[in-house]
């Protein structure tokens, strides 16, 4: 036979199982980590699964989902990010929590790319970003910066109690020094508080106990309602919601999530559920091949205004029915 011909047909024989075994490798599951502060998986994190759902994923199939929830101690989000590198995660999506959630993320590592769910405040002056339409570095996603909200709440709850004169608003010293943006948050509620003639009462809060605290003070100086931002709500969701109860203080956040999830009587702010829903499409994009440094960060479009009066209800209150009117979602 013609030495050609053997070769041929050793060919043929022997590459077959070769083609086999190659199609045979398992294909790697891409491996993402959720980093947040709160003690659940709430709406956010289930709106983040949803978009990733849109996009064609199967959770556990296409893709593995390590999540990470510090409980509402800050303290423990440096350990958690670093145990999410140390499984050597494909990104780290960073949820409720603000800043400290991202820093501590950016503090683990400087290779695998994070995608911010919902950043509070301004990410660049965090030091978390270069800007928002060049990142820099390993991070991107969403921000819910936009400054003139602190005014525009403020109004709302002047709206809401026409007879207000007091407002408390609580934030965490400890998570808020002048270099991050919650410190500006406070001064812009602040000078808001002015502008309207209405006197804003600070109050820390480190802590359950301090928190405590903080709505013991609010109901002696007579406050008429407490805000609290967003990351506070996610570290002390159920204390919050237990206090304004008993205290018959209403809150005002940042989010429909923190009234839906019953911490908050009224909220304005961006549609953070929307917000988690796009950070699927990043990860998307990265999963892909895309470099953070490529993907500018987004900010809020459009905002709404969510009152529930089941809430109302228990602490006493009624809305007035021009703000009512004007909202965008009703709780009944």
């Amino acid at each position: 036979m013609n030495k050609n011909i053997l070769a041929l047909i050793f060919a043929a024989l022997l590459f077959p199982p070769c083609f086999s075994a190659a199609a045979q490798q398992p294909k790697k599951v891409p491996r993402i980590g959720f980093l947040y502060i709160g003690d659940g998986r709430g709406p956010g994190v289930e709106a983040f699964r949803r978009g990733l759902t849109e996009l064609g994923y199967v959770e556990g199939k296409d893709l593995i989902i390590e999540y990470r929830g510090a409980k509402g101690k800050s303290e423990r989000l440096s350990e958690l990010a670093a145990e999410l590198v140390r499984l050597k995660v494909d990104v780290i999506v960073t949820g409720g929590g603000g800043n400290p959630v991202g820093l501590a993320a950016k503090n683990a590592t400087t290779t695998i790319p994070i995608v911010m769910a919902v950043m509070g405040g301004d990410p660049v002056a965090a030091g978390l970003i270069a800007s928002l339409a060049r990142p820099g570095g390993n991070i991107t996603g969403l921000s819910n910066l936009a400054p003139e909200l602190a005014w525009r709440r403020l109004e709302l709850v002047k709206e809401t109690f026409p007879k207000v004169t007091r407002v408390a608003f609580i934030w965490d010293p400890s998570i808020s020094d002048p270099s991050r943006p919650g410190t500006s948050r406070l001064e812009e509620t602040q000078a808001a508080a002015q502008a309207l003639g209405l006197k804003l009462l600070p109050l820390e809060v480190r802590s359950p106990d301090e928190l405590a605290n903080a709505f013991e003070s609010a109901a002696r100086e007579r406050a008429a309602a407490i805000m609290i931002p967003a990351y506070m709500v996610g570290a002390y969701r159920r204390q919050i919601t237990d206090f304004s109860i008993k205290k018959r203080l209403p809150v005002s956040c940042d989010s429909r999530l923190n009234v839906e999830e019953g911490a908050c009587l009224m909220a304005y702010g961006p549609n953070l559920s929307e917000l988690y829903r796009r950070a699927a499409t990043y990860v998307d994009k990265i999963l892909k091949g895309a470099k953070p440094v490529d993907l500018p960060v987004e900010r809020p479009m459009k905002f709404e205004l969510i009152i529930d009066l089941k809430t109302a209800k228990k602490i006493g209150l009624t809305i007035p029915p021009n703000v009512l009117a004007r909202a965008d979602k009703v709780i009944r």
